[in-house]
């Protein structure tokens, strides 16, 4: 029996997940978290085979989860399922640490052949990805300007490009405003923008949303 933990924030996604798993000749045992600090906190006290990890969730980023696992935990397989497409977040997870990464829209056989793979020492990533992981090596010396944003800076021009005020992310994230403000002002310099505008016409360009 492997035993899988479940982070997401929404329940009924979280139930949908479970029930695939458990329906699957009965391999499976899943226990649910829906945030980052619950996902921590549990990882620390239990012993598990796998993690399924969305990206999208309130205070820390699934990227910034995905990093923690990896230090309390470096050998526990992540993998990241999550509504984003490979462009926007495909790179990044594997960066980070995640075993396999798999949008929500995947068959739900898909989800349980890729935890097998994974349990089992290897990598679950779709043509898509390897093509962008070809792209990124071919082209390592002319990356695109938003590869040298962090995470949390990739993540805020993401929001800010779907037409996000600053409150609004600020909840979003559970930061304060102010530290909202912060992130913004580092991307425009590093991105050489000025205006949200440049951001929302660069992330549209580049299919980041």
């Amino acid at each position: 029996m492997h035993k899988v933990l479940i982070c997401d924030d929404h329940a009924v996604v979280r139930q949908g997940l479970k029930q695939i798993l458990l329906e699957d000749s009965n391999k499976f045992s899943c226990e649910e978290a829906s945030n980052g600090r619950e996902v921590l906190d549990m990882i620390a006290e239990n012993k598990w085979d796998a993690v399924v990890l969305d990206i999208s969730l309130p205070g820390m980023s699934g990227i910034e989860i995905l990093k923690e696992i990896k230090k309390v935990r470096p050998k526990l397989p992540v993998l990241v399922l999550t509504v984003h497409s490979e462009e926007q977040f495909g790179l990044r997870t594997l960066k980070a640490g995640a075993a396999g990464y798999l949008t929500k829209d995947s068959a739900p056989e898909e989800l349980v052949n890729a935890l097998k793979r994974i349990m089992n020492g290897g990598k679950y990533i779709n043509q898509q990805i390897v093509e962008i992981l070809m792209n990124d090596v071919d082209n390592n010396s002319d990356r695109p300007p938003h590869e040298n944003l962090s995470n949390r800076e990739f993540e805020i021009m993401r929001l800010i490009a779907s037409g996000k005020a600053p409150m609004q992310i600020a909840d979003e994230l559970a930061l304060s405003v102010k530290t909202v403000s912060t992130y913004r002002s580092r991307l425009l310099e590093k991105m050489k923008f000025t205006t949200n505008a440049e951001i929302t016409h660069y992330a549209i360009t580049n299919k980041l949303v």
